[in-house]
């Protein structure tokens, strides 16, 4: 872990990280290895070489058997899933509204309506075998805030890590779902009703404020990206 994120004194003896590739896969990466013995780590795209303390093994979904391999010794029998959904659940939610995690879903295209199902898999898991998940409505994670909406959703990497590590050892979650945002000035989401998972976060898109609004001086109020929570995904295509 950074010097600056979230600590704690829970280990794991194994933890697997899928999706490691990805954008933020591979922030989680070296983060992640000093939360436990061994990161296994997969995804269908190079994973390069496996670092000390790190098993890598690539694998797709339709690999039934490669399936099952990846998760020996990591998630059968596992009574906590962190899995990364998206604020894009709600994004046809407007602007000047603030709302909470268990408020309806508003999905605001294939993307967040694939999110929303894979939420509702992990409530069903819960109240069929009592699997915990941990469902993360993450933001916008980047290095700094890169539009107006954005000093909203931002999410910084620390804050980021505080998040999956929150959700990781918080003592009891059931079905659990929370935004994923740093402690930003602008919010449309309120997580009163995840206090529990324990995320506390350090940072906030403020000091970009300046930087941004000088960018982006003006905002069509006419293009629906300006109302909506999901900005420019309200009008992307639906692949």
């Amino acid at each position: 872990m950074t010097d600056t994120a979230a600590a704690t004194t829970l280990r794991f003896s194994r933890l697997l990280l899928t999706g490691a590739a990805g954008g933020l896969g591979r922030v989680l990466r070296p983060r992640l290895k000093a939360c436990c013995d061994v990161l296994r780590v997969s995804d269908i795209a190079d994973l390069g070489d496996a670092a000390p303390g790190e098993e890598v093994q690539p694998c797709t979904l339709e690999d039934k058997a490669g399936v099952i391999a990846l998760l020996e010794g990591v998630q059968a029998g596992a009574k906590r899933i962190v899995f990364a959904s998206s604020n894009h659940v709600t994004g046809f939610r407007r602007q000047d509204e603030t709302i909470s995690p268990r408020e309806p879903v508003r999905p605001d295209g294939y993307y967040g309506l694939s999110k929303a199902f894979g939420e509702n898999l992990a409530q069903f898991y819960f109240d069929r075998w009592g699997i915990e998940t941990v469902s993360l409505r993450i933001g916008s994670s980047f290095p700094e805030p890169r539009d107006r909406r954005m000093l909203a959703t931002w999410l910084s990497y620390d804050d980021l890590e505080r998040l999956v590590v929150s959700a990781l050892t918080a003592p009891a979650v059931g079905h659990t779902v929370i935004y994923g945002m740093s402690d930003n000035r602008l919010t449309w989401w309120d997580n009163t009703s995840a206090r529990h998972v324990g995320f506390r976060p350090q940072d906030s898109s403020e000091p970009f404020r300046a930087a941004v609004e000088a960018r982006q001086q003006h905002i069509d109020l006419s293009d629906p990206a300006a109302h909506c929570q999901g900005g420019g995904f309200v009008k992307m295509g639906p692949f």
